[in-house]
């Protein structure tokens, strides 16, 4: 398992409500073409954060590096349903952080550490 993380700011006068709509139209389209495993939004709670964090939390969680590569050729993808999807969701960001985690340790990890 991988979680691809994402630290998201919207645009000034983007709505909430509209982004986590839009998120989950585009997630969606994702898992259900078995792009990614799962996905979940997370917002700030009280506006409670240190500089670092932004309002929105995305995690997408794909079972390796090669669903991940799959789910990056979808956004290039000519459907126009999949675009559409897409830009409804990208417009309303208007700063956005990543990183792809994986659990720790992980197995492959302590086989390493086995073999010394």
């Amino acid at each position: 398992m991988n979680v691809y993380h994402c630290m998201i700011e919207l645009k000034s006068d983007a709505k909430a409500l509209a982004f986590a709509a839009a998120v989950a139209n585009w997630m969606g389209w994702l898992q259900s073409h078995g792009m990614i495993d799962d996905w979940r939004l997370m917002r700030r709670k009280f506006g409670l954060s240190s500089g670092a964090h932004n309002d929105f939390i995305l995690e997408i969680t794909v079972t390796g590096l090669g669903q991940l590569d799959v789910a990056f050729a979808g956004l290039g993808q000519t459907d126009d349903d999949a675009g559409r999807l897409y830009d409804q969701m990208h417009q309303l960001i208007g700063t956005v952080a990543i990183g792809l985690y994986r659990p720790y340790p992980d197995a492959a990890y302590r086989e390493r550490i086995a073999l010394i």
